[in-house]
């Protein structure tokens, strides 16, 4: 989908949107116009709604092969869920689920995981971070930093690999390279071998495309990113701060990335600017653009989230390779 040049213009025309990709986003907004809004009916009975699959979302059904341990985090345990492919994996896949940091969790994405670790290899984490409102900034990162220094202790004897990659969508993708750079900064690690960045959220202060997207209920519109900022950030924290904004912080040692995004996407700002920054440090960097992919694409049938989905196996599989 993205070429040999990912900033060719013809990709973000309304002519390179395929006609099933617009149909798709046609039945999103369909789907979400009579929602309500999780900050009027309460964040608990909204989870209960989307865990239930009302809404846009596809329901995600739960894998017979998971299984839960809980490690220690910082002042409280943290969950991992654990899907393996058959025999012995190639590597270890921390993942970090996307919400907003207020909705979803770790056993929501069982079948993408099951994909994964079929595709790539690999063994799948994922990890059941703390939620804000009821836990803000800096509780999630905190638990995803436990996970991966736990993974990075402890890999070998869990799954017979220390070969470990990253990623996650949305949030999790901002909670990846948050990670990263606590990995690299907090204790010297900078072990990961790839990381999967899909639609993510590197810049909490709002990038131009954050702010000028608009009321359109295509999964992802500008207010619902403020409300998910308010909810996460304490109103002292300085957004720009690269614990919270990670665009903002210095990206070396970095490892190679993979950067997907939609053009119908909010955050699509996000990944061309980080995209760059990660090169400008000198880190190798994919940038896979979708032509007409809404926030959360990959979640949906069709060939464009099929295409999004088959490089991102690719991309992982050759990382731990």
């Amino acid at each position: 989908m993205s070429g040999s040049n990912p900033f060719d213009p013809r990709l973000f025309t309304e002519d390179a949107i395929s006609a099933e990709t617009k149909g798709i986003n046609d039945l999103i907004i369909d789907a979400m116009k009579e929602l309500p809004e999780w900050w009027d009916i309460g964040v608990a009975t909204f989870r209960e709604q989307r865990a239930r699959g009302e809404g846009a979302f596809p329901l995600a059904p739960k894998s017979p092969r998971a299984r839960e341990i809980e490690i220690d985090g910082k002042g409280t345990k943290v969950k991992l869920r654990i899907i393996a492919p058959e025999g012995s994996p190639r590597g270890v896949y921390l993942h970090i689920h996307g919400g907003g940091w207020v909705l979803g969790g770790a056993d929501q994405q069982d079948p993408m995981l099951e994909r994964i670790a079929d595709r790539a290899g690999l063994a799948c984490v994922s990890v059941e971070y703390r939620l804000a409102p009821e836990n803000p900034y800096p509780a999630g990162p905190d638990d995803c930093e436990a996970a991966a220094v736990w993974l990075a202790k402890n890999a070998k004897a869990e799954f017979g690999t220390d070969a470990l990659v990253i990623g996650g969508e949305s949030a999790g993708g901002h909670l990846s390279a948050v990670t990263l750079l606590r990995m690299r900064d907090r204790h010297g690690f900078t072990g990961f071998r790839g990381a999967n960045l899909v639609f993510g959220a590197f810049d909490m202060s709002m990038t131009p495309s954050q702010r000028a997207f608009g009321d359109e209920r295509l999964i992802l519109r500008t207010i619902d990113i403020e409300k998910f900022g308010e909810a996460f950030l304490p109103p002292h924290i300085d957004r720009r701060d690269p614990d919270v904004s990670p665009l903002y912080a210095r990206l070396h040692d970095m490892p190679p990335a993979l950067f997907s995004i939609g053009t119908r996407d909010a955050l699509i700002d996000d990944s061309l600017f980080m995209h760059a920054r990660w090169i400008a440090a000198g880190n190798k960097a994919e940038l896979a653009i979708y032509p007409g992919g809404a926030h959360g694409f990959i979640a949906f049938p069709g060939a464009l989230a099929a295409a999004a989905n088959e490089r991102i196996d690719e991309f992982l599989k050759n990382a731990v390779a």
